[in-house]
Parts: structure tokens; C-alpha cells; sequence
């Protein structure tokens, strides 16, 4: 193995000896640090370093004399001579980083744990496949710094997302980090005590007496029936759209006026019963699809049930006027009916099946203006006696 003195002139002229396909050429000036030329590449040859660590030879490439001078592949060996005399091991170290997993490989495992457990994998799917994945999935997870996620996390707001929306990525992402952790794939993640914007977006639309008329009216005439029906029993229910869109017939009791929503249908994930007024028994019995379809709101052309009615529903609001108003609205404005009424939040959460009284108390504000009419009934009446006093 020849040793010379490198200088960058002579690096290039650097060749096999005749018949041979490999050859090393150690330098001179920094012990350790050698050359690495081909037959099958002239001209061109790897830096490489080696150390003698517990009886054996440990080789780190450091670069193509393409891409480093001599003096920057001095530099990076006299760095590694370094760490090996201060006792650091750099070849192991090198060694497990490419041993470690990427975002995209954490992914795989953290979807076989997922995906049959969580009810919302979908929407993990949707964070991870738009925008977490063409940003992260190609780096191992020691170089996802907290630095880069917080530029991200910023990004997601610049890119008009609410607050809310952003945060759900970081949670993601933080989740599986934590259990890259759990499962012994990764000492600390750089999302410990990370905070998010946690910025409140509670979006509340109460229809009006007027503007729940002019919906009624185009639900009650527009000519798409099956799903106009839909958004009058969820109207008269309270029910959320998948609830609705999931609702089966054989869990519908006519006689106890009770319409039962499986585990597997509820958000809170437990099952739970929702009583059915008469405008909802009214609805049921328009439908037509009882006795002939497992799903209550079925398309009677097609035989199947519907998934979905976004573009249906954004053409009936329209058509109403009120271009702003979500179908989540609905349910609002039955609440909003319900505490109007004089009813107790509490039992307005039973209604609608919230797991936390916390959820319901969004609507107390209602209850205060209830109580407010209620004390100013009473009010008109100890005002007329006063008037009379002379």
C-alpha cells in the first residue's frame, strides 16, 4: 500500500497498477487518512479513514475527490482521530443512524397500530399523505429536529390553515414520535412539551326563525328527496352526518320512539340512543326505503347507500340563502331549540350524546338568555303593578 504525499495536482494522475481493480494510497500527513481509486472509475477516487478500535480495522468513507478537496478530507479525518482518541466511537455511531428509521418506516408501524384501533385513522391518513410526508418521510428520525417541525407548524398557518387544522398535524406527528419512543426506536423526541397554537375555533351558526323557515321550505320542495329528508331528520334529531348517513333500520324502534347508533357509528364510541320527535317519525315514514333497504337513507335509483352529500347540500343551502350555514349547523340550531325550550344542558347533552359535559357547555350562553327572558317575564309584571301606584 503506497504511501505518499497527496497534493490536489497529483490526485487525478492516481491508478491501479496493471491487472489490479482496487488500490489504496496512504497519506503521508495525516495517519489514517487514504485514497481509494478504481479501474473502473479513472480519475476519480474515494476519501476513506480507518482506526484500529478493539482489534479491528473500522473503515468510514468521508467522500468522492469530486466533491471534497484534500484539504476538507484532511479536515473531516483529523476530526474522526479526534473522537476516537477522546473515546467516542464514530463508526458505530454512523452505523446505527443508518440503521435507524425513517418517518416513512415509523409510518408503516404506526398504521398496522392504528388503523384497526382508531376510529379517525382516516383523517391520519389525510395529514400524513398531503402534507407530513412530503416534508419529513425521507429523514430518519433523529433529524427531524424541533427547530424544522416549529418552521412547519408556521408554514401551516401561512398556508391558511386554522389553528386548529395545524395543530392536528403536530399531534400526529408528535404521537408518533412518542411511541417511536415507547417502542424503543428512539431515546427522546424532539416533541416533548412542545406547545401548539391551541387556538380557539368553536363556529357556531344558529338559524334564525326566518332563515329556518326559508331552509324548511327548500328541504320540504326541492325535488333531490332522499337527501333533503336526510338533512330534515338530522334537523329534527340533532344527529351528526355520519350518524345519519350510517343509520339502519333495524335500529329504529318505532313503538319506544328511540333510534339506537351503534359503537361503531358514534363519535364518542360507545353506543347511545337518540329519542326520535314526531318531525324525525314524520321524516321516517316519507322515506320509503323500510322493509326493502338495511339503510335508512338509500338511493332509491341506485340501491345504494349514501356516503356522502356535499354538493347536494352546499346547492340546497344556496338555494335557501344561507351559503354560510354547515350541516353541523343543524345540530347547533337543535340544540340551540332544545335550551331555547327550558331544558337543563345536562339534558340537552344526553340528547346529543356528548361525552363531556364540557362540549355542551358552549351552549350556556343560550341558557343565560332564557333565564334573562324568563326574569324579564316576571319583570313586565311587577312593572304594570308599579304603574299603578299613585
Amino acid at each position: 500500500m503506497p504511501v505518499i504525499d497527496f497534493t490536489q495536482a497529483i490526485i487525478s494522475t492516481l491508478a491501479c497498477g496493471p491487472g489490479t481493480l482496487k488500490q489504496e494510497f496512504v497519506d503521508r500527513q495525516v495517519p489514517g487518512h487514504l485514497l481509494e481509486v478504481r479501474s473502473s472509475t479513472p480519475g476519480q477516487g474515494t476519501w476513506r479513514y480507518r482506526q484500529k478500535v478493539d482489534g479491528r480495522m473500522l473503515h468510514t468513507k468521508l467522500g468522492t475527490t469530486d466533491s471534497l478537496t484534500l484539504a476538507e478530507s484532511r479536515k473531516k479525518a483529523r476530526a474522526l482521530r479526534a473522537a476516537y482518541d477522546r473515546g467516542d466511537n464514530p463508526y458505530e455511531e454512523a452505523k446505527a443512524k443508518k440503521a435507524e428509521l425513517t418517518l416513512n418506516e415509523l409510518w408503516g408501524e404506526y398504521q398496522k397500530m392504528a388503523e384497526p384501533r382508531k376510529r379517525s385513522f382516516a383523517r391520519d391518513e389525510q395529514l400524513w399523505r398531503i402534507r407530513l410526508q412530503p416534508k419529513f418521510g425521507h429523514l430518519r428520525l433523529s433529524q427531524i429536529g424541533r427547530h424544522a417541525v416549529q418552521a412547519f407548524h408556521t408554514s401551516l398557518k401561512a398556508e391558511g390553515l386554522s389553528g386548529a387544522s395545524a395543530d392536528h398535524h403536530i399531534k400526529l406527528l408528535r404521537r408518533m414520535m412518542n411511541l417511536a419512543v415507547e417502542w424503543g426506536m428512539l431515546k427522546v423526541s424532539p416533541l416533548t412539551a412542545y406547545k401548539l397554537l391551541n387556538e380557539p375555533n368553536m363556529v357556531e351558526h344558529y338559524l334564525d326563525e326566518g332563515q329556518l323557515q326559508r331552509l324548511v321550505t327548500v328541504l320540504k320542495t326541492d325535488s333531490n328527496r332522499p337527501v333533503c329528508l336526510l338533512c330534515l331528520f338530522a334537523l329534527a334529531s340533532g344527529c351528526r352526518l355520519g350518524e345519519a348517513l350510517g343509520a339502519q333500520w333495524k335500529y329504529v324502534d318505532r313503538e319506544n320512539r328511540v333510534w339506537r347508533i351503534p359503537a361503531a357509528n358514534s363519535k364518542s364510541g360507545k353506543v347511545r340512543s337518540v329519542p326520535l320527535s314526531d318531525a324525525a317519525l314524520e321524516v321516517l315514514d316519507e322515506i320509503g326505503t323500510e322493509g326493502k333497504y338495511e339503510y335508512v337513507f338509500t338511493n332509491l335509483e341506485t340501491g345504494t347507500r349514501y356516503v356522502h352529500i356535499t354538493h347536494t347540500w352546499h346547492r340546497l343551502r344556496a338555494k335557501a340563502g344561507l351559503p354560510w350555514l354547515r350541516f353541523h349547523d343543524l345540530r347547533h340550531t337543535y340544540a340551540s331549540m332544545l335550551v331555547n325550550a327550558g331544558h337543563s344542558l345536562y339534558e340537552v347533552q344526553q340528547v346529543l350524546g356528548h361525552a363531556d359535559g364540557r362540549v355542551t357547555q358552549r351552549y350556556s350562553h343560550l341558557t343565560s338568555k332564557t333565564l334573562q327572558n324568563a326574569a324579564n317575564s316576571a319583570s313586565l309584571k311587577i312593572m304594570e303593578a308599579m304603574k299603578k301606584v299613585v
